[in-house]
């Protein structure tokens, strides 16, 4: 199905795409391959309230299904597939690119910043490499709950604002059915793309790129004679502090490729990702990552390993004393921030000589039990004392191993002026309740598949609100199923 112009706009849809005034090395113009008989499966609201759109009256609402499905190219927007390359688990593919997914354009909230809008399988491109340039239902149910889950948590991500679904048979290892998926995102330049300008010795359009990024997210850089300095060191320190979110909530992202990047430091490309069960510092996601490369406890490393691929791609414009200067921000950025978020998570105000060992400790005996990572922290808010201690204690299989990591962690405890109520309240505001676990994602996946998508809407209203009590979803803080513990996914969407 060929997309045609629409005939009007959709009110705060306001179109434009700057990155068409780049050169022609940077894109591919495509049009949207619409999918037949589109069904909205969910619609983000507070997404929507924020963006400042509204689309009331049934032939916007119409029109907006035909937008967001492919079929329609509205007023303004200059679909595009960005050109870039990166390191896949640790190789370089000069052959990259948007092969699934189309830069609509961008516009401007009420608050006047700027967002990308991206098409997710809206068809073939230039990149494809063979492809069909769709998305599944399935992987689109997974990005949409899971960006939005971060959101809640206060990650950075992308986030996204529907899902439309078709019964357009799609191959992967089983016929699924195709979909496209709305990616909100500050934007979509990813390490990759200065990769490609580096690898292809193209240093006037690497320039060209930092100065277009420099203007459209740090305008207060562009007369400063070391602003590309400082967008590497931007870069570094948010990725850095990026990957110890992900390490204290227990995030193992799963293709930490350069091309899923986001050089402003959002979790980006969502796949074959999950959130810890049972703690496992080596957990392996992706079934397709045989050696492990990003394990959870990888992450920190290769996220340093990534940061050095963007400074290679960075030296025509900063020079090799800088580049390692800004890389060598990487660790203390890093370690820094972890440690204040695990403080947090603990209920510590101050900061205390002895807090990162027994942090390294408690995550030993948690390993050693096997303990569920989210519903530990949570637990542990409750503790009143060692003779106390709540429903943290009865998630170790060796009580006696808690007991004394509990003894140390309420000396530790002595050094602060909270109550025992203030405490629990700060922590509750950093362990969440809910997170989104593989089989809460399956069950909702599989429900879809059947036309039901009242699951997929119910978990997106659940987690936009982690932190709180909410007593009628109760079932969705418990422990996992035998079944559901500890899924892989596959790359493949």
């Amino acid at each position: 199905m060929s997309s045609q112009p629409a005939p009007a706009s959709l009110p705060g849809l306001q179109f434009n795409n700057s990155f068409t005034q780049l050169p022609a090395p940077f894109f591919r113009r495509v049009a949207p391959q619409g999918l037949k008989e589109p069904v909205l499966v969910s619609f983000n609201q507070p997404l929507a309230d924020q963006l400042g759109l509204s689309f009331d009256s049934a032939e916007d609402q119409a029109l907006f299904l035909q937008a967001m499905s492919g079929n329609a190219t509205l007023p303004g927007s200059d679909p595009v597939a960005m050109k870039y390359t990166g390191h896949q688990f640790g190789y370089y593919n000069p052959d990259l690119g948007d092969g699934r997914g189309l830069l609509l354009g961008e516009i401007h909230d009420r608050q006047g910043k700027h967002w990308d809008l991206h098409l997710k399988g809206a068809g073939t491109t230039p990149f494809s490499r063979g492809g069909d340039g769709r998305a599944v239902l399935r992987s689109c149910i997974r990005e949409y709950l899971c960006s939005e889950a971060m959101y809640g948590l206060g990650i950075p991500t992308t986030r996204a604002l529907c899902i439309v679904g078709s019964q357009e048979p799609v191959y992967r290892e089983t016929v699924e059915t195709g979909a496209t998926l709305l990616r909100v995102a500050s934007t979509h330049i990813r390490f990759g793309h200065f990769e490609y300008f580096y690898y292809s010795r193209d240093e006037k359009n690497l320039k060209v790129l930092a100065d277009y990024l420099i203007g459209q997210q740090f305008p207060h850089w562009q007369d400063n004679p070391d602003r590309y300095q400082l967008l590497l060191e931007e870069a570094v320190r948010r990725t850095a502090r990026l990957i110890a979110h992900w390490q204290a909530v227990g995030f193992n992202h799963g293709v930490m490729n350069t091309d899923n990047m986001s050089i402003l430091g959002e979790t980006f490309d969502y796949g074959p990702f999950a959130f810890l069960d049972d703690f496992q510092s080596d957990y392996i996601c992706n079934h397709s990552d045989y050696q492990g490369r990003y394990a959870f406890n990888q992450q920190p490393g290769i996220g340093f390993w990534n940061c050095q691929c963007l400074a290679q791609a960075m030296l025509p414009l900063v020079g090799e004393k800088a580049a390692l200067a800004a890389l060598e921000q990487y660790d203390e950025h890093f370690h820094g921030h972890l440690i204040g978020l695990f403080r947090a998570k603990l209920g510590f105000e101050k900061q205390l000589e002895g807090d990162a060992l027994l942090v390294r400790d408690l995550l030993r005996e948690m390993e050693r039990n096997r303990v569920d990572y989210s519903i530990f922290f949570r637990q542990l808010g409750h503790i009143r004392s060692v003779q106390e201690p709540g429903g943290a204690r009865d998630l170790f299989i060796d009580r006696a191993a808690f007991d004394g990591w509990a003894e140390r962690y309420q000396r530790r405890l002595a050094a602060e002026s909270a109550t025992p109520a203030q405490r629990s309240e700060r922590m509750n505001r950093h362990n969440p309740k809910y997170i989104l676990r593989n089989y809460m994602a399956q069950t909702a996946i599989e429900k879809a598949q059947q036309g039901d998508f009242s699951e997929v809407n119910r978990l997106l209203h659940l987690l936009q609100k982690p932190f709180d009590e909410q007593p009628e979803n109760d079932h969705y803080a418990a422990l996992p199923p035998d079944w559901g513990k500890g899924m892989e996914i596959s790359c493949s969407s």
